[in-house]
């Protein structure tokens, strides 16, 4: 079974990440593998990876658009930072989303995300995206739920649309615990050189867990689709969370299969002076 059969959230499923082990390590078939072997599969499954990119850059037809959700100090940024590094900058961009710009609350919720996809031959990573109006918005009450509610069915719409342009939409949902939560916030406090990561709002937000994993749970039901189904990547263990992102990122290039295009003219045999 490949990563992205094993990490999969199948349309239609109930979905209660409470109960999900965040330090499982599924698809080895050990229970306590090496991470240092791990890393070094790791690496050389992001040369595939700068080789398939490679590919799908100078193909130009195809576009791949990596979403990444999960709550403060899930790893997104290590995830981006570990995982997108053999990628030529060219053709891979990374969006963070923060709170929308008065000129973009003047548009529909989708209106700024749109503008960040990817073109063809690009490969763009979304550090949190449109679902932080499912998530964020509702949690914190910023609109009433007979506005968040009905997003769940424009943003399948909007992936839906996407992929019908031939971009590929891969979602990871990273999980970790409230203790490991705890443990990683303690360690911004501690650590000097991690202060300036740590926001007092920090703990404000982790007040709320119970409300966010209701929303998490909604979200990945209601949107986990056919052509955009999300996947629940266990992140207690960054070393692991690593391995499990770059698999199913090598898997899905493989997919996609990209191909170099054939030369404009007969080349062959052709001398340049």
């Amino acid at each position: 079974m490949s990563f992205r059969e094993h990490f999969r959230v199948n349309p239609g499923n109930k979905v209660r990440v409470e109960q999900m082990d965040a330090s499982a390590v599924l698809g080895l078939s050990v229970k306590e593998p090496d991470p240092t072997l791990l890393e070094a599969a790791r690496h050389q499954d992001m040369e595939t990876m700068a080789g398939l990119q490679h590919k799908l850059f100078a193909e130009n037809k195809r576009a791949l658009l990596v979403i990444l959700q999960g709550i403060d100090c899930a790893g997104k940024d290590g995830v981006v930072r570990h995982c997108f590094t053999g990628f030529n900058p060219t053709g891979c961009k990374v969006w963070s989303f923060k709170a929308p710009t008065l000129d973009e609350q003047g548009h529909d919720f989708l209106w700024r995300i749109h503008q960040r996809t990817p073109g063809k031959g690009e490969v763009v990573v979304f550090n949190r995206s449109h679902y932080e109006d499912v998530l964020i918005a509702r949690v914190k009450e910023l609109v009433p739920e007979d506005v968040w509610r009905p997003r769940y069915d424009t943003i399948n719409a909007f992936e839906r649309y996407l992929t019908s342009g031939h971009t590929e939409v891969l979602k990871l949902f990273l999980l970790i615990d409230k203790d490991q939560q705890r443990r990683r916030l303690q360690k911004r406090v501690d650590n000097p050189e991690k202060n300036w990561k740590f926001d007092p709002a920090d703990i404000s937000e982790r007040e709320r867990w119970d409300d966010y994993i209701k929303a998490f749970d909604e979200m990945l039901e209601k949107c986990s689709t056919e052509w955009a189904p999300w996947h629940i990547i266990p992140a207690n263990r960054k070393w692991y969370r690593n391995y499990a992102v770059t698999r199913i990122l090598r898997e899905t290039l493989e997919e996609m299969n990209p191909k170099f295009p054939a030369p404009r003219d007969d080349i062959s045999g052709m001398v340049i002076k």
